[in-house]
C-alpha cells in the first residue's frame, strides 16, 4: 500500500486515546447469519450496495489519517491528529463524527436515498446547536463503484455557500486498508484530501 494512497489506518483500541469512546458507541459485529451471506447475494448487490455494505462493515471503529493533499489554502487539517469515528449505524443512516485537533464539531451524515446515497456535512458548536454552516452535502448522480462514490453539491449547498455550488466530495473504502475523504471544486484548483 502506497503512502499516497494510505489515508485512515487501522489503530488498535489500546492505541489512540479517542478510540476509549468506542465503548459507547452502537452497533458492533454482525449476526453470523448475516455476516455469511451467501455468495450469489454478495455478487448480485449494486456498486452503491456494496459501497453501503463497507462503509457499515466499519460500525462501531475509529481511524486516525493524515492530511494528504489541501490546495485550499486553508490550512485547518494542516498537522492536526485526524480521527474518524463510524459511530452510529442505524437503518439506511451512518453518522460518522470527524475529529480536527480538538475540535469536535463535524460529522459527517450518509444516508440512503431513492436514488443512491447522499451525504452531507453536519457542523455543530460545543452545546449541540447547529453552526450557520451546516447540511451542506450532495448526492450521487450515477451507481459509482463498489470502493468509490462521488456526492455533487446540491441547490441546498448552492444557496447557503454559492462557490460550493460545484463541489464533489469523494468517498472512497478498501476494505482492511484505507478509506479517503476527498474534495473537488470542479472549474478550480481547490483539491482536499484525507
Amino acid at each position: 500500500m502506497t503512502d499516497r494512497m494510505q489515508m485512515f489506518s487501522r489503530r488498535g483500541v489500546g492505541v489512540a486515546a479517542g478510540v476509549l469512546l468506542l465503548a459507547a458507541c452502537s452497533g458492533g459485529d454482525a449476526p453470523a447469519d448475516q455476516a455469511a451471506e451467501a455468495p450469489e447475494a454478495q455478487i448480485a448487490a449494486g456498486p452503491q450496495d456494496q459501497f453501503w455494505a463497507s462503509l457499515q462493515a466499519l460500525c462501531g471503529q475509529a481511524f486516525a489519517g493524515s492530511l494528504r493533499e489541501d490546495t485550499s489554502g486553508g490550512g485547518l487539517f494542516e498537522g492536526q491528529d485526524l480521527v474518524m469515528h463510524v459511530r452510529e449505524c442505524i437503518d439506511g443512516e451512518i453518522r460518522v463524527p470527524f475529529h480536527v485537533g480538538e475540535n469536535r464539531s463535524r460529522t459527517w451524515i450518509f444516508t440512503r436515498t431513492a436514488e443512491g446515497i447522499r451525504l452531507k456535512h453536519d457542523h455543530r458548536h460545543e452545546d449541540g446547536s447547529e453552526d450557520e454552516v451546516t447540511q451542506y452535502g450532495g448526492d450521487t448522480a450515477g451507481e459509482g463503484s463498489a470502493m468509490l462514490q462521488e456526492f455533487h453539491a446540491d441547490a441546498f449547498t448552492a444557496e447557503l455557500i454559492p462557490e460550493a455550488a460545484t463541489n464533489v466530495w469523494t468517498v472512497e473504502i478498501h476494505p482492511g486498508h484505507m478509506y479517503a475523504y476527498a474534495l473537488r471544486r470542479e472549474g478550480t484548483d481547490r483539491r482536499v484530501r484525507v
